[in-house]
């Protein structure tokens, strides 16, 4: 694998980026963007995995107007403080410079993913929705139903009938922020969407089940979700 950090140009100043091309001819191109803990070492292992899996894979800093790029996962107070100055705007800025750069870098929109994960899950909604790409998936996307903790993040589910980009949402049956019947309603809602859409629950998964260094960790949810996600790329990155 080719890894390299790279410097993304958005309308609140550089952003970083954390690029992995894979060994072959890439199938297209994902952009990663990260947990409410920013683009961290677990982060980073995403991106080499889905590189690992023949995509060129590029992690976005979408917290760079704070000042801080990263928050322990035991420090709330600090995660906190990596969403100062970010809003729909901004999030959609930070997608625009990674789309930009992978245009750059030879893939149409077509050919570009895009894969969140908690707030970055409703990120990747948040694009779907806004912009036309090949493929968005959201892994246990916060605040896309209810408000969440983070007041500058509204809901979104009013709007989820015009999904512009095919979508698939992987959800824990275990997760409170996220409960079943959320999950039921975003479901109903991007029902009526006219793009491809599918939604995913694993029945013994709570928030946080893709992340090894957290104590939610599953690891059979984690490598099944992972296969679907793939196969859902692979299926719209035409």
């Amino acid at each position: 694998m080719n890894i390299n950090d790279v410097e993304l140009t958005t309308t609140d100043g550089p952003a970083r980026g954390y690029e992995v091309l894979p060994p072959g001819a890439p199938t297209g191109a994902v952009i990663i963007v990260p947990e409410a803990f920013g683009l961290n070492d677990h982060i980073e292992g995403v991106a080499r995995r889905f590189a690992g899996a023949g995509f060129a894979a590029l992690g976005v800093d979408i917290f760079h107007r704070s000042g801080n790029s990263t928050a322990p996962y035991d420090d709330f107070r600090k995660v906190m403080a990596l969403f100062e100055g970010l809003d729909d705007a901004g999030q959609l800025a930070d997608v625009d410079a990674a789309i930009a750069h992978l245009a750059a870098r030879g893939f149409p929109a077509h050919m570009v993913g895009i894969v969140g994960f908690c707030i970055g899950g409703r990120t990747a909604f948040l694009a779907a929705l806004r912009r036309s790409l090949g493929a968005a998936v959201s892994y246990y996307g916060g605040s896309i139903v209810s408000q969440g903790p983070f007041p500058a993040l509204l809901p979104l589910l009013e709007e989820a009938a015009g999904l512009a980009t095919p979508w698939l949402g992987l959800f824990g049956d275990l997760d409170k922020s996220n409960p079943p019947v959320e999950v039921e309603l975003l479901g109903e809602a991007v029902a009526r969407a006219s793009v491809d859409h599918e939604i995913v629950r694993y029945p013994d998964a709570d928030h946080g089940f893709n992340c090894d260094a957290r104590p939610a960790f599953n690891a059979e949810a984690s490598d099944a979700a992972f296969v679907r996600s793939v196969d859902w790329l692979q299926r719209h990155l035409q």
